[in-house]
């Protein structure tokens, strides 16, 4: 067993409303300089930026997990993590074709750089990726279990786009076994809102959009890593969310 600590919430600058400077690799910089032992990069509604990502963390010894922070369409963040490119990816595309025709207005929102694990810039996304897809929460959810992904309704305290907030409670009938806090969240405040929250996993993450937001050594989980590879520790993430 091993102590890692995580930040499994990130953007890059990819996501419009990332800075530039959270490049695949210099989250993976930063995330070494942190402290962390596992990062996950988490854009809106796209899956283009992790395979840099994934080989960013190789270089700097990150165990990276590749996921996305999908926008369903009642306008709900589900935050949603892979074991490994294959799956994440697919479920990237199908995520595309849900995305709405809408042209980004960088002037406005952000750029939208894809990058590669040198941080050249590949091409500039034009449909904007903040809207909210056609996937319903149910179908999302659906969608990446399918693929071996885990996912759990993101920063569930917050209003804007909090699955509570929403949807005015937690939907017990999806079969959730964890969720996130933001980090200025207070779980005992939540579990006495909402008592079915008290045999879930919760997770707190940054959700950073700057380099500066990216956590330090402050949340952890304890995981089984013999024989040690990165594969198995990030396997053993997703089973400990699966409440398994």
């Amino acid at each position: 067993m091993g102590k890692y600590y995580y930040d499994l919430h990130i953007h890059s600058c990819l996501s419009p409303c990332g800075d530039d400077d959270m490049t695949p690799a210099n989250i993976a910089g930063m995330a070494a300089v942190a402290g962390l032992q596992i990062a996950a990069l988490t854009d809106h509604n796209t899956t283009e930026n992790c395979p840099a990502f994934w080989q960013a963390c190789k270089a700097q010894g990150i165990i990276p997990v590749p996921g996305v922070e999908l926008t369903t369409s009642e306008e709900i963040h589900l935050l949603c993590l892979f074991p490994d490119l294959d799956p994440v990816m697919e479920f990237g595309a199908k995520i595309a074709a849900a995305r709405l025709p809408v042209k980004n207005r960088p002037d406005i929102f952000g750029r939208q750089l894809v990058m590669d694990h040198t941080d050249k810039v590949i091409r500039e996304e034009e449909i904007l990726l903040i809207n909210a897809t056609s996937l319903s929460l149910e179908e999302g959810t659906e969608l990446c279990r399918s693929l071996g992904g885990v996912c759990m309704p993101a920063h569930i305290d917050r209003e804007a786009n909090g699955v509570i907030s929403v949807l005015g409670t937690f939907p017990e009938n999806l079969g959730y076994t964890c969720y996130e806090l933001s980090s200025t969240g207070n779980r005992q405040e939540m579990e006495a809102a909402h008592p079915h929250l008290k045999g879930l996993r919760c997770i707190t993450d940054s959700d950073a959009h700057y380099l500066w937001n990216i956590s330090g050594p402050e949340n952890c989980m304890e995981l089984a890593d013999e024989p040690y590879s990165s594969a198995l520790v990030r396997a053993n993430l997703l089973a400990a969310l699966e409440g398994k």
